[in-house]
């Protein structure tokens, strides 16, 4: 065919013709966006090579960003229910009339008892700044998403080290030789760990995986360890009794940075028992190895004996590492003990401990760094164990969650592996002891802010959040002795217990980005029902709701006041080391995202919207001393809002002349300053300070300069937790806080100072040869959490999610693909489509959390898979253990923090015949304020 004569192809024609650099949040990890405009629209996203996170690397989610800010999903005007909650009939309403009913529900609760307000926030970013308005109001009941997602692992850090995994450290990538990850789904963390595990693959590192699901990470690893779930525990224990016995622990780095060799009372009739032993000064006692004096740990100088004893009268007082010694070499922790039960062979977990052993002490590593020690003592040398370790919510999410991440974290420190070059590192402002977090707080005064933080850790009982009677204060039952470290609350159980009235009743729960009449609940049917349930009067049993979110989800139905947010592209957020930053192991680092372009729709940043509510209030801290507004939006508050003096939520580009690092004055030009250095802040550390942190002096002289401190607080790691006993012994009869009695059996086994290993709750409370099964979610590492799947890019990749079923499993009950499956628990029944996944521990099952999604919701046609295959397993789980016969249901959570036991789900299942039209159960559909989208769209720049 000829060619036209005067045909003309513009072979490079312009991608764009502006370029706007912030940060991304299409899932936690915060990374750095190149965001392509052309005329004044976006046109594509590509990472930022300069930045701190990702150095360019952009996954599908953060790329598919411009398809989740056009979403046709996007709410358009705050509105106003005018129908029957769930009906979703709204009207459109202004800016300012929304604030008015707002401000006219919550000012006369203030006066009146702030705790009637319960505010409660999802994957929140800005905790820091949300928290501040819930202590301004005065409420007690306050949290984010942490207490269903992931505070077994937050908490067991903090309490045992200082800092966890995920925002907490990282792996040493460039120098690890051994990579053990357990439990860690491929949303979570997934840029930093796909370039980490990059590096690894190209030094030939070896990575191991311990996961009942073969996928993503795990399927690249060069050893999968298909572990029965809520065993991860055990199996940890099991890897310690072979590396105690065969004396491959790090004992010079135990006995300087660690309490092993803290003496602990062993006296039966003390009231002290299994306290520390301590001195004139109220310091812990060790025995010097130097002249065998008990001395406090902190001596400059003094090096404690693991190996001493005290002995006072007939009783003989032991170390830390004795007691240690003592429990991990006993028999019931042997591998042969424990094979069985983990689904792991004895030889597997053997050879899995010769090899962390071997690689730790036998590939060595050591810097040529002088650095000084917290007690004054110069070294020439780090010295490094090259194993590092990660993890997340597949061995948090169970009822022994907290211990068996606390178990993992002694496997690193008997190791000698934290802190070291090859180790794990931490990111800044980590590390922090528990002593160095606040205490929660509750106390209520009508008309004031609370007294003090909502949220913290407990060193002891009278830490509880319990009133005169013994009755929680909050609305959750967090800080009370049904889950005494609760650090981030317990968001699941909110809706419950305030539809039950227990502890009390409350007048208004106002939710941000918390979908909680869908997949971000247990027991979804009934917590619908429970949102639209209504009493004898023919009022709401729980009077009021107002939700903020950016898009028509399930929850927006159920809500009487919507306040609809932007997409991230369209407003201000600050990602702060007072929350949740971008620091690396080298570096503090904070970013923002700012407007690259701005709302088309009648919305305004959540953020925003809470400013402009707390002035309406008169809050403290929102207003001047004349009742004016003390900031105009969150952009404002950022730049001139300060924590304490010089310190606010950014901390780069700090003072008048914008050079003040960490502290210094409010700068008016900050953001601007972030803006034209790509969206962040970088201030690294000095190598001298880069690893020994906790100990490391010339590290904490750093940090306080920085504003992370305000005076140096180097500690040690506490592989046994004394506040944990402090709760132990007032279950044996000792102090004035004393348990109810029918917990006081629990707290004692539970909170043991020394990780223990106890049967998932469920395991006991159903019968297990009914339902053999167990069945878990995991998140794609395409869509995190559930964000993407209105994303007309990510529901090319997975717009329909199926029952994955082990080859025993598939086999034993004739399955062939199409089919479906009758999927029973003791809560609940769905049937929903299977597929066979041959990876996957044979008796566990597994699905992808929350595609299915509720019809009529999020724009979405009523016959779209999603609203037709896809499923939750949400409907099996109950945020309530099932009945034990003694009149008392417990939280289906971990008994010392309230994590969401999700993973502790027991099943049985068998081939549904015939097969249903669509999955089961099926709600009917829901009216989306916005309406269906379009079928095509069509959009050329």
């Amino acid at each position: 065919m000829p060619k036209p004569e005067n045909l003309q192809i513009d072979t490079s024609p312009s991608v764009s013709d502006e370029v706007r650099k912030t940060t991304c949040y299409m899932c936690a990890c915060r990374c750095g966006i190149n965001v392509h405009m052309k005329d004044g629209q976006v046109a594509y996203i590509e990472g930022n090579r300069d930045h701190p996170v990702n150095k360019g690397v952009l996954c599908g989610k953060g790329s598919s960003g411009i398809m989740q800010h056009y979403a046709p999903s996007r709410l358009r005007a705050p509105l106003k229910r005018v129908g029957e909650r769930g009906s979703g009939k709204f009207e459109e309403i202004s800016w300012d009339e929304a604030l008015e009913i707002a401000a006219g529900w919550l000012a006369p609760l203030r006066e009146e008892d702030p705790s009637k307000l319960a505010f409660f926030t999802g994957r929140d970013q800005s905790q820091s700044f949300t928290s501040w308005f819930a202590q301004a109001y005065g409420t007690p009941n306050y949290a984010a998403h942490g207490g269903f997602c992931s505070v077994n692992m937050a908490a067991a850090g903090i309490y045992t080290m200082g800092g966890a995994f995920w925002e907490f450290g990282q792996p040493d990538w460039d120098r690890t030789k051994l990579f053990m990850l357990f439990g860690v789904a491929e949303d979570h963390d997934s840029n930093p760990i796909k370039i980490g595990l990059g590096k690894l693959k190209e030094r030939g590192a070896k990575v191991i995986g311990v996961n009942p699901i073969r996928s993503g990470y795990n399927a690249i690893a060069d050893e999968w360890v298909g572990i029965t779930p809520g065993t991860d525990g055990l199996f940890i224990m099991a890897l310690m009794h072979e590396l105690l016995r065969a004396g491959k622990v790090d004992l010079a780095y135990l006995a300087r940075y660690t309490n092993a060799g803290f003496i602990v009372d062993e006296d039966p009739n003390s009231p002290e028992k299994g306290l520390f032993i301590r001195g004139a000064s109220g310091k812990p006692q060790v025995v010097s190895r130097e002249n065998g004096e008990l001395m406090d740990y902190d001596c400059p100088g003094v090096t404690p004996n693991l190996a001493a004893q005290m002995v006072e009268g007939s009783v003989t007082h032991r170390t830390v590492f004795q007691l240690i010694a003592e429990r991990y070499l006993s028999d019931e922790y042997a591998p042969e003990a424990v094979a069985e039960r983990t689904g792991v062979s004895a030889d597997k977990i053997k050879s899995i401990a010769a090899e962390l052993a071997r690689v730790a002490f036998e590939e060595e590593i050591v810097l040529d760094q002088p650095w000084t020690d917290w007690k004054g003592q110069k070294h020439d040398k780090m010295i490094g164990r090259p194993v590092a370790f990660h993890a997340m919510r597949g061995i948090s999410a169970h009822s022994n969650g907290f211990q068996t991440c606390r178990a993992l974290h002694m496997l690193q420190i008997l190791l000698g592996s934290v802190e070291v070059p090859g180790g794990f590192r931490f990111k800044p402002p980590y590390p922090r002891p528990p002593e160095a977090h606040p205490k929660p707080h509750a106390g209520v005064t009508p008309g004031q802010p609370l007294d003090g933080p909502h949220l913290g850790y407990p060193l002891g009982p009278e830490h509880l959040l319990l009133d005169d009677d013994g009755n929680a204060k909050r609305i959750d039952k967090a800080f009370t002795w049904e889950n005494p470290l609760s650090a981030h609350g317990l968001m699941h159980m909110v809706i419950s217990n305030a539809h039950a009235g227990d502890p009390y009743k409350i007048d208004t729960l106002f939710m941000y980005m918390a979908n909680m009449a869908w997949n971000s609940t247990m027991n979804t049917t009934e917590v619908m029902r429970m949102l639209t349930d209504k009493d004898d009067n023919g009022d709401y049993v729980i009077p009021r709701i107002i939700y903020s979110d950016a898009y028509s989800s399930e929850m927006v139905a159920y809500a009487d006041l919507i306040l609809p947010d932007t997409t991230y592209l369209e407003r201000h957020d600050c990602i702060s080391l007072l929350d949740r930053p971008i620091c690396e192991a080298d570096g503090a680092a904070d970013a923002i995202r700012w407007p690259v372009v701005e709302p088309d729709r009648d919305v305004r940043g959540f953020q925003t919207a809470l400013i402009q509510l707390g002035a309406k209030l008169g809050l403290p801290g929102f207003v001047t001393e004349d009742g004016s507004a003390k900031f105009e939006d969150y952009a404002d508050y950022i730049v001139n809002h300060e924590r304490r003096p010089g310190v606010g939520p950014l901390a780069g580009f700090r003072g008048k002349d914008g050079e003040g690092r960490g502290r210094g004055e409010p700068n008016p030009d900050q953001i601007d300053r972030y803006i034209e250095n790509g969206g962040f802040w970088v201030d690294h550390i000095p190598e001298d300070a880069a690893f020994y942190k906790p100990w490391n002096k010339g590290y904490q002289e750093w940090a306080v300069k920085r504003g992370i401190f305000d005076a140096e607080a180097p500690y040690v790691f506490n592989l046994y937790v004394e506040p944990m006993r402090k709760f132990q012994l007032a279950a044996e009869g000792h102090g004035d806080i004393q348990p109810p009695d029918h917990l006081r059996e629990r707290v004692h086994q539970t909170m043991d100072p020394l990780p223990i290993w106890y049967e998932p709750f469920e395991d006991s409370n159903v019968d297990v040869e009914e339902y053999p099964i167990h069945a878990l979610t995991q998140r794609p590492m395409h869509m995190y959490h559930s964000w993407g799947t209105q994303n007309a890019w990510l529901r090319q990749i997975t717009g329909k999610n199926s029952l994955y079923l082990p080859t025993k499993i598939w086999e034993a009950n004739g399955f062939s693909e199409g089919d479906y499956a009758e999927v029973s628990s003791v809560h609940g029944t769905i049937t929903v489509p299977v597929a066979h996944h041959a990876a996957l521990n044979e008796n566990t099952i597994w699905t992808w959390n929350a595609i299915g999604k509720r019809k009529g919701t999020w724009a979405l046609d009523e016959d779209a898979p999603e609203a037709t295959e896809g499923f939750l397993l949400n409907h099996l789980i109950h945020e309530l253990q099932p009945p034990k016969g003694d009149g008392m249901r417990w939280a289906n959570s971990d008994p010392i923090t309230g994590q969401a036991a999700w993973f502790d789900l027991r099943v049985k299942l068998k081939k549904a015949d015939p097969k249903p039209a669509e999955s089961q159960p099926a709600h009917a559909p829901i009216t989306s304020p916005v309406g269906k989208a379009p079928r095509n769209v069509t959009r050329k720049i």
